[in-house]
């Protein structure tokens, strides 16, 4: 019986591999063919006489309220110039950047039959992190100066804390344009609860899960390896804890500080817990939620994207990892 059982598992574990590599062979067709505009080296070298040129180009890159000597002035600066050389190094070579995007535009096209490849324009923002991935209809601009590695001196030096640190670099470029894009297509308009904003963020990782197969789960959540083994192992008592405590349904402002947002760690108030869990745990336990709603319904991504936080958990069947 153990042999039959153990049988049907890899059968079914090889059919599921099967079909998965049949899709990802089907989405490799679509075939966006990205094209990368890297500005900031176009910035770095364009002379007086050039710029008018420059700036027709890209008339959204240079705000109205300054006169063209600022930019001339903005781009001898010493500090610029620095920014400019350790893009340059850091980058000198964009072939595996621009590949992962290319896979993650081939996925949104397969998925969304509207979505139409934007411009891609790389530039530096003078180390803006929170603001490292702009993104509208028609553009996607990445400021590479947020990606040259989590222990770069312009990080260390700049007192960047290190959970924030950690995912400034090349590798999550597309996971963090993969967010932005989640950002445009989820529809979750009521976010009061604690629950509300647990499946907000599960939708928006279970996308990441959709959009980028070739990314570990660590870096989609962005996560160290550590962190996600340690929310796995504890996924049982994080439940219980939302769960005893009633805080699902809380519309306790303090509750996204404390499970939601960017923090080194979650705030249980438990010493013995606080120290070393990741922060954000609320969003890893609704990432679960989601994978489990998804498993348990025959649903559209689509369709997920505009389901309520109520049917999602209702209809989860969700239950933790012991």
């Amino acid at each position: 019986m153990k042999s039959k059982i153990l049988y049907l598992f890899v059968f079914m574990s090889a059919f599921s591999c099967r079909k998965e590599s049949a899709l990802e062979y089907e989405i490799a067709k679509v075939n966006t063919d990205v094209k990368i505009e890297r500005f900031e080296k176009l910035f770095a070298k364009v002379t007086e006489e050039d710029f008018p040129n420059l700036k027709k180009e890209y008339p959204f890159m240079f705000s109205e309220k300054y006169l063209d000597s600022f930019w001339l002035a903005k781009k001898t600066d010493t500090l610029q110039i620095q920014l400019f050389d350790e893009v340059d190094k850091t980058f000198s070579n964009f072939d595996d950047t621009e590949n992962e995007i290319e896979l993650l535009f081939n996925h949104l096209k397969y998925y969304f039959l509207e979505f139409n490849p934007p411009r891609i324009i790389t530039t530096t923002n003078d180390v803006d992190y929170r603001n490292r991935v702009i993104v509208t209809d028609t553009i996607a601009i990445i400021a590479l100066d947020s990606y040259l590695g989590s222990e770069h001196e312009f990080y260390v030096y700049s007192n960047i804390q290190k959970f924030i640190r950690r995912n400034l670099s090349k590798e999550h470029i597309v996971v963090d344009l993969a967010n932005e894009y989640a950002k445009k297509y989820i529809y979750h308009p009521n976010r009061k609860r604690l629950l509300d904003e647990m499946i907000y963020f599960g939708k928006l990782l279970y996308f990441k899960d959709v959009m980028l197969p070739f990314k570990t789960e660590a870096e989609r959540i962005g996560y160290t390896q550590s962190e996600l083994d340690w929310a796995i192992t504890n996924e049982n008592y994080i439940w219980r804890f939302f769960v005893s405590r009633e805080l699902l349904f809380s519309t306790d402002s303090k509750l996204p500080r404390r499970f939601i947002n960017p923090a080194p760690f979650s705030k249980f108030y438990l010493e013995s817990i606080d120290s070393d869990s990741p922060g954000r745990l609320g969003q890893y336990i609704g990432w679960q939620i989601v994978r489990a709603y998804m498993d348990q319904n025959d649903v559209t991504l689509k369709d997920l994207l505009i389901k309520s936080t109520d049917d999602i958990f209702n209809n989860s069947k969700f239950k933790p990892r012991k």
